[in-house]
């Protein structure tokens, strides 16, 4: 009988094992389409406060969703036929000028500077025209152009990968409410109430922080490009879209951004431009972090700031970007369900 009992007990722990490692495989190969109905989810979020706000004005549930719908679509046709074309033309352009442009480095007063504190430590005149001639040698550009297939297999996937989310994120905008009663249904009605609560509450904040951080990265892209075209920048769409793509990242988004287009008109325009660039930056900052992200984020989701810079920093480590940007809400949503649920019930105990 015990044979029989050890027999049985090693044959459920092994296909326990085995049923476990099916699982993590599943995972991983269907990492990316985890990954899209995520991203998707976590956008619908941050369109349902629009459509709140819509019902909220007497719209009907349908028209209200049909409005940010359309709205949606309408702005990503809008980028795709008419900033999406610009940017290309400015990359292109940057490319084709990028080895005269390096080149002309050496006769700028900033880089003499250098020359002249650091000169007996590296030539800056040789690393300039080396770097000058690696871009203007054709058979570089050759090397770098055969390494530009894989690039648009990349970007193709990208594409691709877009495509999916904004269809995932409208179908998930239309049914989130059906999702939610759906899932709320899963739960004992003796707790459904108190969780109806929580998970309201949770998905507001995280659709308010999803507004609120597009929102904040967008003002930083707008203005950035008004700066850039008041005082003579280059390329100044393609540098104020970085400066709205790095603005995403939480904490250290702007910073991140304001170095990327300071060094950038460094380059292409010259040191007056940079300067004022960079100061526009640093002021800009003061206000974001005073005046613009306390108005915007006020309703969101609130945690401590030695929380937000962990969240971020895990996030970042593992899903990079994607998951320093989702990190904070999630880490707010578990700060909020161990003050509501964790602490009263060990008070209760």
């Amino acid at each position: 009988m015990r044979i029989q009992n050890a027999f049985r007990a090693g044959l459920i722990g092994s296909l326990g094992v085995g049923l476990g490692l099916v699982l993590m495989t599943a995972v991983h190969s269907l990492a990316t389409v985890l990954t899209y109905i995520f991203i998707a989810l976590f956008l619908s979020l941050g369109l349902d406060p629009a459509v709140k706000w819509l019902m909220s004005k007497k719209f009907p549930q349908w028209a209200a969703i049909l409005t940010v719908v359309i709205a949606v679509v309408g702005g990503v046709v809008a980028i795709l036929f008419t900033v999406v074309p610009m940017m290309v033309d400015q990359i292109v352009t940057l490319w084709n000028t990028l080895p005269k442009e390096i080149t002309s480095l050496k006769t700028t007063d900033w880089i003499a500077f250098i020359q002249k504190q650091f000169g007996s430590f590296i030539d800056v005149n040789q690393v300039i025209t080396d770097v000058g001639h690696f871009f203007g040698d054709p058979a570089n550009i050759s090397k770098i152009a055969g390494g530009a297939l894989a690039v648009g297999v990349g970007v193709a996937n990208a594409l691709t990968g877009t495509l999916v989310v904004v269809i995932l994120t409208l179908y998930f905008t239309a049914s989130l409410q059906t999702i939610k009663n759906t899932a709320y249904s899963l739960v004992p009605l003796s707790k459904r109430e108190k969780f109806i609560e929580m998970s309201e509450e949770i998905t507001g904040g995280v659709g308010k922080y999803v507004v609120g951080q597009i929102a904040l990265a967008a003002l930083n892209g707008i203005l950035a490009f008004i700066v850039l075209n008041l005082i003579g920048g280059k390329q100044a769409l393609l540098f104020a879209f970085l400066a709205f793509l790095f603005a995403l990242i939480p904490l250290i988004g702007t910073v991140m951004s304001s170095i990327i287009v300071t060094l950038g008109q460094l380059l292409l325009a010259d040191a007056q431009v940079a300067i004022i660039i960079g100061i526009y930056f640093l002021i800009y900052m003061q206000v974001e972090a005073y005046v613009f992200s306390p108005k915007i984020m006020n309703k969101a989701i609130s945690i401590p700031g030695s929380i937000v810079v962990i969240a971020a920093l895990a996030g970042g480590t593992l899903m990079g970007i994607l998951g320093a940007l989702v990190a904070i809400p999630i880490a707010a949503s578990i700060v909020l369900i161990i003050k509501e649920v964790v602490i009263p019930a060990q008070n209760e105990a």
